[in-house]
């Protein structure tokens, strides 16, 4: 199920074995699966990105406000 969420604060991705690289303060949504969280965005008009984060930071940034759910 695809929830919305709003990103506030420092959030990074890995984009395989590179350097972190955040993703900017606004909306995604969000798909929870067993052991990642996919988050999707847009970077301009038309320009959709995503990325894939492991459950445990997703938990963290959601504990620590930098990834506010939407209705939760």
């Amino acid at each position: 199920m695809t929830q919305q969420a709003t990103i506030r604060g420092e959030v990074c991705f890995r984009a395989g074995d590179g350097m972190p690289l955040e993703i900017p303060d606004g909306p995604v949504s969000i798909e929870v699966a067993a052991d990642s969280v996919t988050l999707g965005w847009e970077d301009g008009p038309g320009n959709a990105i995503s990325a894939a984060i492991p459950r445990d930071d997703y938990e963290r940034y959601v504990r620590e406000g930098k990834i506010r759910v939407q209705g939760a």
